[in-house]
């Protein structure tokens, strides 16, 4: 059975099982929780598919709050989980602190590169998937105004911005795109509220699809763009089947492979640098019974032809965290 604990403060321990196996993995999720619908929800499929798959178990921890980081990496690597996978580039900073004082620990951060021998760092390109679903959204609009709602205000987020910005101008240079963050801070990943608020905001704009990249905040927007008879766009995990029928799409972010890779790995994995995108399936769009109705055969072809030039290398999408600049939108 999956160990799971919350931390109760910024300074409880963090309680683990005392009957678990040595070299066991574990999984730490960052702020939001592992069902938030998204990232973290992605990186707990994968744990599961391979717990599931392999018939092993694995520990997992949702943290309270930023000051738990190195306090749960450093309770994981004592006890002998290994290897120790952390969903969030939040995890940068402790991961630095600890890795090595555990050489002998596999550790996997992902959206963030820390450089250390024991350590694998899985980045996506979240600016490719986000190209097709922007694509998606120029089509299926009819006011020619779409939105995007972030999460925290960091170059990641803008890089899934100005991927949609460039495929929403690639079928319609004369669309507008409105682009809000929720905030500054990590809460930002956790309002539905402000998610709702930024929405209807946007909806008065005149946007008629709404791309969310913000975590739990995202479960907001979706609700309310249903609510307000508009469409969406889902994150991360195939959110589709939140609201049948009105979200359009979702866009893939494999977090749920990079996991499922590392545990399968295991003690011992290949560290070093590794990137996911449409050339290895680590981003895409997500099509099933939900959003079928709502994306036609012209709207597919479109957008597999342009996921395979990508892939190929024959279109290029820019990449915001490349230079801190986008061609197409203005923050």
């Amino acid at each position: 059975m999956t160990f799971m604990k919350k931390i109760m403060g910024a300074t409880a321990a963090i309680a683990l099982s005392a009957g678990a196996a040595a070299a066991e993995p574990a999984l730490i999720f960052d702020l939001g929780g592992k069902f938030d619908k998204s990232f973290n929800e992605a990186a707990f499929n994968g744990a599961q598919r391979w717990a599931n798959e392999t018939g092993n178990s694995f520990r997992d921890i949702e943290l309270q709050s930023e000051a738990q980081r190195e306090q749960a990496l450093r309770r994981f690597a004592e006890s002998g989980s290994n290897p120790i996978v952390m969903a969030g580039f939040a995890f940068a900073d402790a991961l630095g602190q600890v890795a090595g004082d555990y050489p002998d620990t596999s550790f996997v951060i992902i959206d963030m590169v820390v450089d250390a021998p024991n350590v694998r760092s899985v980045v996506f390109n979240e600016h490719e998937g986000s190209y097709l679903v922007g694509m998606m959204a120029a089509m299926a609009s009819k006011s020619n105004t779409v939105g995007f709602i972030g999460g925290m205000d960091i170059p990641l987020i803008r890089k899934f911005a100005c991927g949609y910005a460039q495929g929403v101008k690639a079928v319609n240079p004369d669309a507008t795109v409105i682009a809000n963050m929720t905030g500054t801070t990590p809460a930002a990943w956790n309002d539905p509220v402000k998610g709702s608020e930024l929405t209807k905001a946007q909806i008065s704009q005149g946007a008629d699809v709404v791309y969310a990249a913000a975590g739990g905040t995202g479960v907001g927007v979706l609700q309310t763009a249903a609510d307000e008879g508009i469409l969406s766009i889902g994150v991360d995990s195939n959110q589709n089947y939140l609201h049948p029928g009105k979200v359009l799409t979702s866009m893939l972010k494999r977090v749920d492979n990079a996991v499922f890779e590392a545990f399968t790995d295991g003690p011992g994995l290949e560290t070093g640098f590794r990137v996911m995108g449409l050339a290895n399936g680590g981003v895409g769009y997500a099509m099933d019974e939900f959003n079928k109705d709502l994306v036609d055969a012209n709207m597919q072809n479109a957008v597999e032809n342009a996921s395979k030039k990508i892939a190929a290398g024959d279109l290029t999408v820019h990449d915001y965290m490349s230079d801190d600049s986008c061609p197409v939108l203005t923050f």
